[in-house]
Order: C-alpha cells, then sequence, then structure tokens
C-alpha cells in the first residue's frame, strides 16, 4: 500500500510539473509574438480603416489589462485589439514594445503607427501606447486607452507636456 502511494505521488507530481512546465512555456511564446503582416498593400485607406475603427471605440472604459471592448480597454490591450481586426498580431504587453520596430523620425509619422511612451514614474520601461490618428510630426494626434482623467479611450495631442515627457518612439508595424 505505501508503494502505491508513493508511485501515486510521483505520478502526480510529474503530471503538476509537466502542467506547470506547458504553461510557462505557453506565456513565453505569448509574450514573445511578433509583428505578422497579412501581405495587403498598405495604402492610406487601410491605415484611415485602423482609425476610423480604433475611433469606434472612443469612450470605452479603461480596464487594467482589458482588452474587451464590453468590459474595457488597457493601452496595449486597445493596440492588439484594433491591429487585430486587421490581421496583424502585436505583442499584448506595452513594455513588449521597447525593442519592436525602428524608430521613425517625426517627420515621417504617418496615420495608423504606434507611439510608444515610458512609464509615467518609470523611464527605464515602456508604459502607454496610442495609435496615431492625425499625423503631424510631434504635433500628432493619437488615440488610445487613458488611465488618466477621462479614464477611458481617447484622443490626446501628442505635444502635450505629458506625453513629450515620457515619448520613446514611433513604429510603422504595417509597411513591409
Amino acid at each position: 500500500m505505501k508503494q502505491i502511494s508513493i508511485k501515486m505521488k510521483l505520478t502526480l507530481y510529474l503530471l503538476f510539473s509537466m502542467g506547470l512546465f506547458y504553461t510557462c512555456t505557453s506565456f513565453t511564446k505569448e509574450e514573445k509574438s511578433t509583428v505578422v503582416n497579412t501581405g495587403k498593400t498598405n495604402t492610406s485607406i487601410e491605415r484611415d480603416s485602423i482609425v476610423a475603427y480604433a475611433k469606434k471605440y472612443l469612450g470605452t472604459p479603461y480596464l487594467y489589462a482589458g482588452n474587451d471592448p464590453k468590459k474595457g480597454f488597457d493601452c496595449s490591450g486597445f493596440v492588439s485589439y484594433v491591429f487585430k481586426n486587421f490581421n496583424v498580431t502585436l505583442p499584448r504587453s506595452s513594455n513588449s514594445y521597447k525593442n519592436l520596430g525602428t524608430a521613425l523620425d517625426p517627420e515621417d509619422f504617418k496615420v495608423g503607427d504606434i507611439l510608444v511612451f515610458y512609464g509615467y514614474k518609470d523611464h527605464t520601461i515602456v508604459g502607454h501606447l496610442g495609435i496615431i490618428c492625425e499625423a503631424n510630426g510631434m504635433h500628432s494626434k493619437f488615440i488610445h486607452a487613458s488611465s488618466g482623467k477621462v479614464n477611458s479611450v481617447t484622443i490626446t495631442d501628442l505635444d502635450t507636456e505629458h506625453y513629450t515627457k515620457r515619448f520613446y518612439k514611433c513604429i510603422d508595424v504595417l509597411s513591409k
């Protein structure tokens, strides 16, 4: 009887370890997701379509770790949700954007590009994202899920002091 108990414990331990290993590798794969382009031509109509789609969610409440328009969005949940509708897979975590893409010069900002910002208090990590909806270099406007006063999806000027101090880069995830 004692031998069966030890075998059962060992079996349960192995099953638990395999489950834990599977879970950890699943999270690792999700975190390392990369940009996948659909092969569509990237015309201004497509970029405008992204912004038009994003604007459907203006006023949707901010929800930490949210990626569902019925419940709410956080910034990376909003960006990934919008682009997923156009078959572009992006990372779910804002910090995953730190090494994603090549930084654009302000004169090259386009509608549909992603703005990447440092954290509010920590300028070593990425803490916020938005999608350019009116391109004009560092005077662009962007749509994002804000945890600030509005606490919802909103449109903000990039040239406000709050965002210019935190600006890290702008990336194009649509061009080939």
